[in-house]
């Protein structure tokens, strides 16, 4: 037996009292836990420091192939930022105090230090992503939203991106991100054990128990429904993942970022408002938009004009052909996602440098003079580059 699988046993050990606590509290005559139960039932969880002394340096390791996996992600931080400003409690600015942001501190209101730092320790927040991104590799059967209700509605406006768009896309794949995979200890195994992890078959299961453990003993998770877990959506172009082989290029939709706009009233335009900015971002693939190195000014250059593709889209004639109405709550899609990060290389411009770029693609569309024309991919770009200081020079706010 290894030190590591002995390790884990304890640490299972010390979460069997708290366990046991859980399920002798759902069959008392009156089952409901009571706040400070559930405090109480935390509290018997091992503590930082425990696990500090009982465990290897640290589970939040990923191999090498790990990590060049979270550098192939190079669409991923949009959405993560806003959770990460949400968690680490950064002071509110002008880009920091919009409607998602407050959304997000709602969701994250019954968190504690023990419910993000377990959390993490599992690497729970990022284990929807990767088995969306390496395991589900086909369009098939794919439902979107937490009951399937956007499915229609997405796989629709996938279907009429392909079209639109003058790019290769038969093998694009749109597939979903589900939180409750949690809840699926195979699925976690499976994930582990493939060379994002490298964690050797038995110290995986132990692991999985552990993950099984936090949802029943931590009621904020919602059994992996939270929408925290799959706050997410991004592009990703093909690459080569041994052993499972070549993934394919695709777009991941996340629940929870759908949970999101859903709560805010933008159900009926954000789901096409984010798929058609993440099949921008496609578009920027083949033709070979992304700077060789990462900078803010490159990053904030292709997050803008994946916004611009995507009004274009949904408010084209031959797109999604919204209304003018439909046309604000998409504007303000984007202008909730900005972001002050000037000197991150993962900054996607700020709210009203998003709104306005999405704003100039509605108005490419709206006034072309043949309604019925379609601009290539190669000519908005274009158009787009040519416009580009104008939307860096837009103030931080409102003047």
């Amino acid at each position: 037996m290894t030190n590591t699988k002995k390790i884990n046993q304890q640490l299972l050990a010390l979460f069997a009292i708290p366990f046991l606590l859980l399920t002798a509290c759902e069959v008392q005559p009156d089952d409901s836990i009571t706040p400070n139960e559930s405090e109480l039932l935390s509290s018997q969880l091992p503590n930082q420091q425990d696990l500090g002394d009982k465990l290897v340096p640290d589970f939040n390791f990923k191999s090498e192939t790990g990590r060049q996996i979270e550098l192939e992600l190079r669409t991923e931080s949009e959405y993560k930022e806003l959770v990460r400003r949400a968690i680490n409690a950064v002071e509110a600015s002008e880009c920091s105090n919009t409607e998602i942001d407050y959304w997000i501190d709602s969701e994250l209101s019954d968190w504690t230090s023990n419910s993000f730092f377990y959390a993490d320790f599992v690497d729970m927040l990022n284990l929807p992503t990767y088995d969306a991104l390496i395991f589900e590799n086909s369009s098939d059967n794919q439902q979107f939203g937490k009951n399937g209700e956007y499915t229609q509605s997405l796989t629709k406006a996938f279907k009429d991106l392909k079209r639109f768009w003058n790019i290769e896309s038969t093998n694009i794949v749109l597939a979903a991100m589900h939180g409750d995979m949690l809840l699926d200890r195979d699925k976690i195994i499976r994930l582990y054990t493939s060379a994002v992890y490298n964690i050797p078959q038995a110290d995986a299961e132990d692991y999985a128990d552990l993950v099984q453990l936090l949802l029943e003993a931590f009621p904020e998770y919602r059994n992996g429904d939270h929408p925290l877990f799959t706050f997410n959506a991004f592009a990703q172009s093909s690459f080569f993942f041994p052993p499972v082989g070549v993934i394919p290029s695709k777009i991941i939709m996340g629940d929870g970022i759908l949970e999101a706009y859903s709560a805010l009233g933008f159900e009926d335009v954000a789901p096409q408002a984010i798929l058609a900015h993440e099949f921008g971002h496609h578009i920027q693939f083949q033709l070979g938009l992304f700077p060789a190195v990462r900078t803010p000014e490159g990053t904030r250059r292709t997050e803008l004009m994946a916004d611009a593709y995507s009004a274009y889209y949904l408010s084209h004639s031959r797109g999604a052909t919204m209304q003018w109405k439909r046309v604000q709550k998409f504007l303000e899609v984007f202008f909730n996602i900005g972001d002050c990060g000037f000197a991150s290389n993962g900054h996607h411009g700020t709210p009203l440098q998003r709104m306005a770029a999405a704003e100039w693609g509605y108005e490419i569309a709206n006034s072309a003079k043949k309604q019925g024309k379609i601009l290539t991919s190669e000519e908005f770009t274009a158009l787009f580059e040519a416009k580009l200081p104008e939307f860096v020079a837009v103030p931080l706010t409102v003047q």
